[in-house]
């Protein structure tokens, strides 16, 4: 079995705590079932948000999805000029049989 790396983002309409942890509750939900994953299967997920975005912890959201036993970890985009605003991205840590592509 291998460790594979999956990413995946979002955009919220504004710093809204609701807006954020519903975000991600979909993002991590849509991640997990794109990519047929068990809850067993993830090793740990990284969260960022663009600095425009400080209402909430992302990871919230996922302990409220049943992570809570999983490392994870928020950090802050860095402070590109002309990135995307309010965007939540993830990188989750994965044990699969499933190649890269």
């Amino acid at each position: 079995m291998a460790v594979r790396a999956i990413r995946g983002a979002t955009q919220v309409d504004a710093d809204d705590r609701e807006q954020v942890l519903e975000a991600t509750r979909e993002l991590v939900t849509a991640v997990m079932e794109r990519n047929s994953l068990d809850h067993d299967d993830v090793i740990s997920i990284l969260f960022t948000a663009t600095p425009d975005l400080v209402s909430e912890f992302p990871a919230l959201a996922a302990r409220e999805l049943g992570f809570g036993d999983v490392p994870l970890m928020c950090a802050r985009e860095i402070d590109v000029p002309h990135a995307l605003p309010r965007v939540l991205r993830l990188m989750a840590h994965v044990e699969t049989d499933k190649p890269r592509s």
